[in-house]
């Protein structure tokens, strides 16, 4: 009999101990960090396919779109709410369920526009300068498998695919300014020349820094894009890159881009 009850208590606490840190990494996600792998390429340079990542909970407050699930029905707006600044990179939730992740480009009041392939706010051009050349395999990246878009056309696989690159200030509330690469393969894409976007107040316009492979804000979202975005949709800001996988799974080591860890995202 006591051989039966020690049993049975090794299972009881084995099922408690389970219990408990089901809770503590529940709340962890809920309150602080939530982790985000980049399953595809709308955000390169910045960020790669398979890139691993924490996003920063505490950046912008919290709201019901906070815990897994969006199951935090019971807060009402934004608790501790702050705002994010032009140019911070941010997980939000798009209405259809899925988290996206894209650079804040409109706050509440600017005026959006591309021309020509060229970002402008408030009736002004964005300072760009070129940046060199992009370059990757033309091969299947991440678990999905897709190939990456070139500007050389598609160079069959295990070739070099190239993107221009350049690098675009945004400027700040402070006066100050904020850089960071964007990439270009098309001249004329879908959304390099788009109307006035003027963003409501508690909404945000986001953009990816591969503008040409990006399904972002310069899209309504009556028309299968992302649209304005409204503050209670945003989850939190990506920081640094853990950790990053080129190949299918981030199990598969051997395929890990050691110059990716623990990279600042810019």
């Amino acid at each position: 009999m006591a051989v039966k009850a020690d049993v049975k208590d090794g299972w009881w606490e084995t099922v408690k101990t389970l219990v408990y840190a089901l809770a503590i990494a529940g709340v962890f996600r809920t309150l602080f960090f939530q982790p985000f792998w980049i399953p595809s390429g709308s955000m390169k340079d910045t960020l790669l396919i398979g890139d691993f990542l924490f996003v920063n909970k505490m950046a912008y407050g919290y709201s019901r779109h906070s815990c897994p699930f969006s199951l935090c029905s019971f807060i009402d707006g934004r608790w501790f709410a702050s705002e994010p600044e032009r140019g911070d990179v941010v997980v939000f939730r798009h209405p259809n369920g899925q988290d996206f992740i894209k650079r804040v480009i409109g706050l509440p009041g600017d005026r959006v526009q591309m021309v020509d392939g060229r970002l402008h706010l408030n009736g002004q051009a964005v300072p760009v300068t070129p940046a060199g050349t992009f370059e990757e395999v033309y091969e299947r990246q991440g678990p999905v498998g897709h190939l990456p878009r070139c500007e050389n056309d598609a160079p069959g696989l295990g070739a070099i695919c190239r993107k221009s690159r350049f690098t675009e200030e945004l400027p700040l509330a402070d006066g100050s300014t904020r850089t960071h690469h964007i990439l270009n393969f098309e001249d004329g894409a879908f959304a390099d020349n788009t109307g006035v976007f003027t963003v409501p107040e508690g909404n945000y316009f986001f953009m990816g820094d591969n503008r040409d492979n990006s399904q972002d804000s310069r899209v309504p979202r009556t028309a299968g894009g992302v649209g304005f975005v409204p503050a209670e949709l945003l989850i939190g800001r990506a920081d640094r890159v853990m950790f990053s996988s080129a190949g299918r799974s981030m199990f598969f080591f051997w395929t890990w881009r050691a110059d990716r860890f623990f990279k600042a995202i810019e």
